[in-house]
């Protein structure tokens, strides 16, 4: 576990994951603290994939391969890139075990920098092929403290968007992929409230796609900002855990998303995958 801090922020990483485990500020913590009751988690990297593959499964060429959910990044151990008192680097290269379950050569690297009342979260993928494509989704799944949890009461507190109006939600179904067939309007309160109570979550993640949003605030249930991320993904979901009264819930930014329901096409022409030509880069944060 690495630990910066600059005063303002200190955030603690660790190798495994290459995963975000602390985030405070002023001596409280912002970031979930993966108490298993709820989910053992703090702020996974979903790579190679986003959500689920149909079946776990998904098809290169002839051959099929299995994937369980989001991937195997956030199970592998990262190396130590670089560490200054503002940054850390890790790195994760492929080998024979993960060709076993994804069949590319590929090199990710994530990076955390402290820019003052921020942490900034950077994303490399690297494809060192000669000949071939590097096909790949990854996003982030981020897991926050409700800024005034109450187990008793319904409310949570406030979502503010950047956007006005109604959003589109792409909605979850069998096995954890997308119903194609159901999408639900959200209303939003004007000046882009979205009101969070216990319900909101019940039918799983809310998907939002095509860039609809770019900045998500969550607010107290006074409507004070608590904490903003923003983000250029094409696709955002937001998540708490479904019957469980949590007291956390997750802002997720992605390239990528889960398969449709049934979906038995080819893993490169997958909704929302990312493409890169041989000695290419991708970089997000």
């Amino acid at each position: 576990m690495e630990t910066l801090s600059n005063g303002i922020l200190t955030i603690q990483v660790s190798s495994h994951g290459a995963e975000l485990c602390s985030l405070q500020c002023g001596g409280r913590e912002y970031l979930w603290q993966a108490d298993p009751a709820f989910w053992a988690r703090h702020s996974p990297v979903l790579f190679p994939i986003v959500g689920r593959v149909w079946n776990d499964t998904y098809r290169v060429g002839t051959d099929e391969y299995h994937l369980s959910q989001h991937g195997f990044a956030r199970d592998s151990d990262f190396t130590l890139l670089a560490l200054t008192d503002a940054e850390v680097r890790y790195r994760l290269g492929d080998t024979e075990a993960s060709r076993q379950r994804y069949p590319y050569a590929f090199e990710l690297e994530i990076g955390y920098r402290l820019e003052g009342r921020a942490v900034r979260v950077m994303w490399q993928v690297h494809n060192p092929s000669s000949s071939a494509v590097l096909d790949f989704q990854i996003g982030a799944h981020p897991a926050f403290y409700y800024p005034d949890f109450e187990p008793e009461a319904q409310e949570r507190g406030y979502f503010r968007f950047d956007a006005e109006g109604v959003l589109v939600r792409s909605c979850i179904g069998e096995k954890g992929c997308l119903d194609t067939e159901r999408k639900e309007k959200l209303e939003l309160e004007e000046g882009g409230w979205l009101p969070l109570s216990q319900q909101l979550f019940g039918r799983d993640a809310l998907v939002l796609e095509q860039g609809q949003v770019h900045e998500v605030t969550l607010c107290d249930r006074r409507r004070k900002p608590y904490l903003t991320l923003a983000y250029e993904a094409p696709v955002v979901g937001l998540w708490s855990p479904p019957g469980k009264n949590a007291p956390f819930v997750c802002i997720e930014p992605w390239y990528g998303r889960c398969d449709s329901v049934g979906y038995e096409g080819a893993y490169a022409d997958k909704e929302w995958m990312q493409h890169l030509q041989p000695g290419e880069t991708f970089q997000a944060s």
